[in-house]
């Protein structure tokens, strides 16, 4: 087993456009740490205790600001905005006026743009050990989307081995927001190989099936009884083995699931994930109406991660919790759109235990 520790604050100082990034340190007293960059609000590492006491790294990253800067894959652990997931052709309307976003993912908008909020550093506040806030300006027009756009991300780091994900948001023109956070997780710990020992569970009856550029077609389709079925945990190399064209497709699961949590929201979690080698769970929360399960599969092992492990296809997982994909083209989704005065607001939380 590898030994992992946090990368050094001073690896992560660079200047942008007069503006430095830094790296933040969050700490509790059971021996969880969770390292911040302000380059993309991002998560850069969380090191948990295993069955044994063993510190882990379960996050993807790097251990300097120039390798994100110049890593393949861009969004590792990053806030995602202004609107996660894709929009097709980048375009949608509010109040019949249309908007078009720049395709940056085939003949798609991803992840807000090639100006989305990963590459930005955000204004910070560190009030003490626990916690962190984030800010952010999106000025009216910025990618194509309208309104002057505040945005804050919280990070709060708790006893309990949780590390709570806050988003607020403001606009003076309505507009479309959909944010979520884009960590990778391994957690047999970063650069241990692929993910497919993990057992996933995900509170899902139906997911969006997607078409060849991975926009919903619009159809909510069961889970149980095939690829797409973890209503009950599941080794992800079980499910990625039986047949079904939409994961053959995609290369294994880039999906959005319809979450079964309106009743209970915060309080049960959502999905869980268990590596059976760290005894590590990772138990997921939220507010939002949909989780998007990816599983690496666009890693190709171009980047050299913090351990000096290439990250190839399948060595980590996301769950990211947010609203539908492509959600301002379909009247039957749960609405993206923020107007005008009024606050975004969404929470998740990341809980961490141990099986032993």
């Amino acid at each position: 087993m590898k030994s992992y520790s946090l990368p050094l604050k001073k690896d992560f100082e660079k200047v942008f456009d007069n503006l430095k990034s830094h790296l933040i340190v969050l700490k509790n007293n059971r021996g969880m740490e969770v390292a911040l960059s302000d380059y993309g609000a991002r998560i850069v590492s969380i090191i948990v205790p295993d069955k044994n006491g063993k510190k882990v790294d379960v996050v993807l990253g790097f251990n300097t600001i120039e390798k994100y800067l110049n890593a393949n894959e861009i969004y590792h652990g990053v806030t995602v905005g202004r609107f996660a997931n894709r929009i097709a052709g980048g375009k949608f309307k509010i109040d019949d006026k249309s908007y078009q976003i720049a395709p940056n993912n085939g003949p798609n908008a991803l992840h807000g743009g090639k100006l989305g909020f990963h590459n930005r550093i955000w204004s910070r506040r560190v009030n003490d050990m626990s916690q962190a806030e984030f800010y952010l300006v999106s000025p009216d027009g910025e990618s194509g989307f309208p309104g002057n756009l505040t945005v804050s991300v919280q990070y709060i780091l708790t006893e309990e081995n949780e590390l709570a994900i806050c988003y607020r948001a403001h606009s003076d023109k309505s507009t479309i927001i959909n944010l979520t956070n884009h960590a990778y997780f391994n957690l047999n710990g970063e650069g241990n190989g692929p993910v497919y020992n993990h057992q996933i569970c995900i509170d899902a009856d139906h997911y969006l099936p997607v078409d060849s550029t991975q926009i919903p077609t619009g159809e909510k389709k069961e889970c149980k009884g095939g690829a797409f079925d973890f209503t009950t945990p599941k080794r992800l190399i079980d499910q990625l083995a039986i047949p079904d064209d939409q994961t053959k497709d995609a290369g294994g699961y880039d999906h959005n699931f319809i979450l079964n949590n309106k009743e209970y929201q915060l309080k049960k979690p959502v999905a869980i994930a268990v590596s059976p080698l760290t005894g590590i769970a990772l138990e997921v929360y939220t507010d939002q109406p949909g989780i998007q399960f990816y599983t690496g599969n666009a890693l190709q092992g171009n980047d050299t991660g913090k351990s000096g492990e290439l990250y190839g296809k399948h060595s980590a997982f996301c769950l990211e919790t947010q609203g539908f994909p492509d959600a301002p083209n379909h009247p039957d989704f749960p609405s993206c759109l923020l107007i005008a005065g009024e606050e975004f607001k969404s929470d998740t939380y990341y809980r961490f235990k141990v099986n032993k």
